[in-house]
């Protein structure tokens, strides 16, 4: 049976509570791990890592695995350095990313390129990429060693894809899915689907896991897309209309310029070849997208893939650990409302 839940928009807004209690415990640990693990000898080091990964982040990631653990009935505590992992191979990303973009602005405070510069962000991620196959070799199973490893490399794919993508109007759909199920359903996926591995769950429980991370990450990813246009720094982190001045072909701009009439057409291709990015012009491209309907397709289209991880996950028992899953998984669409 497909799990709706009210389609999805619930009346009481759905939070990250639930998983946040329950993996609580866990977490902890978790964070002895990644703090201990970030330390070095070279105080650039810590101190930078320590600016993004204390900064405000919601730990979903290892907030997953450490939930995907409860789900298998895992009582061990092997998944505290792979969840530490997840976190450090993500936040490694996060200050590769910015340097790409050249962004100001990170959960609502200033990026680490712009204090300390890019070639330290680019290192300091390199060192939390190498913390991370640190922690994944100490663990011991080359099976998580590659579902991990597999991951970073789909990843770093993902944002070459999405570069080579930039200010190239031609981007189609399918092209676009499959940037951000490499950029970021790919770790959300690999999260899950460790835990049932080193809770010896099982084939099936494995490939649920994985279904329920991969859907969840590209709904995830499509209304942060969708919030680009829609929300204010002080709820998204990041300044509104970010995406559209970088160029970015996410899938509202995708669906507006395949729906315009000319003129609009015209339109998006100076805006996402760089020569309309000022504020009127983003107001322009609010509009525009408001009336083809394209940002409301693509919340959409973020509630169909949260429907496909809820199915994913029907099997297992109905428990704390799917609840707070389930509610997980609400509280990534009504971002957007």
């Amino acid at each position: 049976m497909t799990a709706s839940l009210h389609d999805l928009r619930p009346t009481a807004s759905p939070s990250l509570e639930p998983l946040v209690q329950l993996t609580a415990a866990d977490m902890n640990a978790v964070n002895q791990v990644i703090l201990s693990r970030m330390q070095s000898q070279v105080p650039l080091i810590p101190e930078l890592a320590g600016h993004l990964i204390a900064g405000g982040g919601k730990r979903m990631r290892p907030m997953l695995t450490c939930a995907s653990a409860a789900l298998c009935d895992y009582t061990g505590s092997r998944h505290h350095k792979l969840a530490a992992a997840v976190e450090f191979i993500h936040t490694a990303t996060l200050l590769h990313d910015d340097v790409v973009d050249g962004s100001g602005m990170r959960r609502g405070k200033r990026t680490a390129n712009l204090i300390w510069g890019n070639p330290s962000s680019v290192l300091v991620g390199d060192f939390l990429f190498s913390r991370a196959f640190e922690l994944m070799v100490e663990d011991g199973s080359l099976k998580v060693l590659k579902i991990l490893s597999h991951a970073s490399a789909v990843i770093a794919e993902g944002e070459v894809a999405q570069l080579t993508a930039q200010r190239q109007i031609a981007t189609n759909e399918d092209t676009y899915l499959h940037i951000i199920e490499a950029k970021t359903a790919a770790l959300f996926s690999a999260a899950c689907k460790i835990a049932p591995v080193v809770a010896e769950a099982g084939d099936d429980a494995e490939q649920a896991l994985e279904a329920f991370g991969r859907n969840l990450g590209i709904a995830f990813q499509l209304v942060d897309d969708a919030i680009d246009y829609t929300s204010e720094e002080a709820t998204s982190g990041k300044s509104l209309g970010d995406d559209f001045r970088e160029g970015k072909m996410t899938l509202p701009i995708i669906l507006a310029y395949a729906r315009g009439q000319e003129a609009d057409r015209a339109f998006w291709r100076e805006a996402v070849s760089g020569d309309r990015v000022s504020d009127d012009d983003l107001a322009h491209a609010i509009r525009l997208l408001r009336d083809t309907q394209a940002i409301s397709d693509t919340l959409e289209r973020a509630r169909l893939y949260a429907r496909r991880a809820l199915d994913a996950i029907a099997g297992f028992s109905n428990g704390k650990a799917r609840a707070a899953l389930t509610e997980a998984v609400e509280f990534a669409v009504a971002r957007a409302y």
